[in-house]
């Protein structure tokens, strides 16, 4: 019986995104461990406030992350 916990910095990811997050790890997990645990897969998309997240020894925000994220220098 997986749980699996995604964390994720807060308002990083829209509604839609965090349920795409859920259908694609769910299915990970279970194209290894099977397709019985499904009624029995948990997962949680749990949010870090921004700069509560640290990376390199530098606090991470929301905003630098969508930069990253875009391509763009932090």
């Amino acid at each position: 019986m997986p749980l699996i916990t995604v964390r994720t910095l807060e308002g990083l990811l829209t509604a839609q995104q965090k349920e795409t997050m859920i259908e694609r790890v769910t299915n990970a997990a279970l194209s290894v461990e099977g397709e019985a645990y499904r009624p029995v897969t948990w997962v949680i998309v749990e949010e870090v406030p921004s700069g509560a997240w640290g990376i390199a020894g530098q606090a991470l925000t929301t905003d630098a992350a969508k930069q990253l994220a875009s391509g763009k220098a932090a």
